[in-house]
């Protein structure tokens, strides 16, 4: 059996840092890739890594309320268009909702001082979504494939 590759960057979007993510050659397991400083040059280091690992799917955490509705927040609403308009593949939104304090909580457990927490913390919040995706999507495939 041959796998597929598809991997899929997932994105942290934050007005001041963006944190990425991207899957293994499977689309499996998510790991950090970096975080990168919200400014103009946003759009070519995206297309850059989607050249450099071949993207397939990008996948956008975006908050949502406890009723599970997405807050229309502007500044994350209006990256997603931007990234629409810009960037030719599919993209999904997905719950970040409490990702940051998750990451949070896992990198004062591991003991990471508090300087080194601000340099990961978007990376590994952008790690967390996209291993959320992953894991709600390989759980879905699996009940249906029963």
């Amino acid at each position: 059996m041959v796998m597929k590759e598809e991997r899929i960057l997932g994105i942290d979007f934050g007005e001041k840092r963006i944190g990425l993510a991207i899957t293994d050659a499977l689309g499996i397991i998510a790991q950090g890739l970096d975080t990168w400083e919200n400014n103009n040059d946003l759009f070519v280091h995206l297309e850059e890594l989607i050249k450099k690992y071949g993207i397939k799917k990008i996948v956008v955490g975006i908050p949502r309320d406890r009723t599970g509705k997405i807050k229309r927040i502007s500044p994350v609403s209006d990256f997603v268009e931007r990234l629409k308009e810009r960037i030719n593949l599919p993209l999904e939104i997905w719950d970040e909702h409490l990702t940051t304090s998750e990451a949070e909580k896992i990198l004062v457990k591991a003991e990471v001082s508090r300087k080194k927490r601000k340099k990961v913390i978007d990376k590994l919040s952008a790690q967390i979504i996209l291993q959320g995706y992953l894991d709600y999507n390989s759980n879905i495939k699996n009940q249906i494939s029963k």
